[in-house]
């Protein structure tokens, strides 16, 4: 009787092994044996026996990587202050009540700080994570002009999505290299103030040049900071975020006028910055206005200080499914001709809005200008609200 040819390959749950792979699994087994026993076999050798196609190959490890690099920051943003506010006040609770005191008492000492500057830190901007962070959409920033280091800038940045991937990795971070693309100018993203009374987020944001967005924080950086200085501020704010979708192109700009006025009286020249892509990360829920959710949305806005959206992405595991895992969709950012702006300390409201109108021109061409490069149509237009 003729013996039956032996399987090239074993089942192993729902994928195979190789027999070679097999082997080498056997060899593991055997020099952990040996080594129990004190034969002195390695363990080491054998696994340098094994395969390369029993390891993960280097580019799912990267994808990985990057994944979790999104990953943390979402929740981080998300979770971060209120999980270390809850465990300040349980560690009160508690034996360890000292460190929470002391904590505190440290808190309230340093509170204005983030109004007065911040604690910047070259060494978090330029940690690798970032760069699996840039890699994952991924993320580019265009310079179109140089920025003098002797000036002042207020970057409007549009749109703002769902959580400004593209605003935090390009000026919260170096992982597209800002400081080489634009030497001499330091960069600020401003954001919602109320992130800076949370331990632990406060500080995670300070590291990376975040600031909060008010009058405060702005007056320092653009008056008592010297020059180079350039504030980032999504210009659209929370009520562009209940707007944005895939393929939506459509800025909040019309009736924002307050950056143009702080730029008449600092003496600060306007950039306009659009990044192509960033409404692309999530699909939203977009509930039509007059409606019962929208107007829920609209509340909770005025109290919070940020519009509670209804949003998803990708699942962690399965990338068909559901979750928070932002969409692989390229972001790239455009940084436009600057505005020159005069100091005037207290411009009139005509004069507000003819640079308000000179930005949004300037946007407008920024956008038609490089639309068709980055997937858009030449028929596609950017609607201001």
């Amino acid at each position: 009787m003729q013996k039956k040819n032996q399987p090239s390959e074993l089942c192993l749950f729902s994928g195979t092994i190789t027999i070679q792979e097999a082997s080498a699994m056997k060899t593991i087994l055997a020099a952990y044996s040996g080594v129990l026993k004190g034969t002195g076999s390695s363990i080491l050798s054998a696994l340098q026996d094994l395969p390369l196609a029993f390891w993960p190959c280097r580019s799912k490890m990267e994808k990985h990587l990057q994944v979790f690099s999104v990953l943390q920051w979402v929740i981080s943003f998300l979770v971060l202050g209120v999980a270390c506010t809850a465990l300040l006040i349980y560690i009160f609770c508690t034996d360890c009540w000292l460190i929470a005191a002391i904590y505190t008492a440290w808190l309230i000492v340093d509170w204005n700080t983030p109004k007065e500057g911040g604690r910047r830190s070259s060494w978090v901007r330029n940690w690798t994570v970032w760069t699996y962070f840039r890699d994952y959409f991924p993320v580019r920033l265009i310079k179109t002009h140089n920025l003098l280091p002797s000036r002042n800038y207020i970057f409007g940045y549009h749109p703002h999505g769902i959580f400004c991937f593209g605003a935090f990795c390009n000026f919260g971070t170096e992982a597209t290299g800002f400081s080489k693309k634009f030497p001499g100018i330091k960069p600020s993203l401003a954001t919602l103030a109320g992130n800076f009374r949370l331990p632990v987020l406060r500080d995670y944001l300070m590291s990376g040049g975040i600031c909060p967005v008010n009058r405060n924080s702005i007056d320092y950086l653009l008056s008592q900071n010297g020059t180079g200085n350039a504030v980032v501020i999504v210009v659209g704010g929370a009520a562009e975020s209940l707007h944005c979708a895939p393929g939506m192109n459509s800025v909040t700009l019309k009736n924002r006028k307050g950056f143009v006025r702080l730029a008449l009286q600092k003496g600060s020249d306007l950039v306009p910055v659009y990044s192509f892509g960033e409404n692309d990360a999530y699909k939203q829920v977009i509930f039509e206005e007059g409606t019962w959710s929208r107007a829920v949305q609209r509340r909770l806005q005025k109290i919070l200080g940020f519009a509670p959206c209804l949003f998803h992405g990708c699942g962690l595991i399965f990338g068909d499914s559901w979750g928070i895992v932002p969409y692989c969709k390229p972001i790239t950012t455009i940084v436009g001709e600057p505005i020159t702006v005069p100091k005037i300390e207290a411009p009139t409201e005509e004069m507000v809005d003819q640079y308000h109108a000179m930005y949004v021109k300037s946007l407008q061409c920024l956008f038609d200008k490089y639309k068709t490069r980055f997937g858009l149509k030449e028929s596609d237009v950017l609607y201001i609200q």
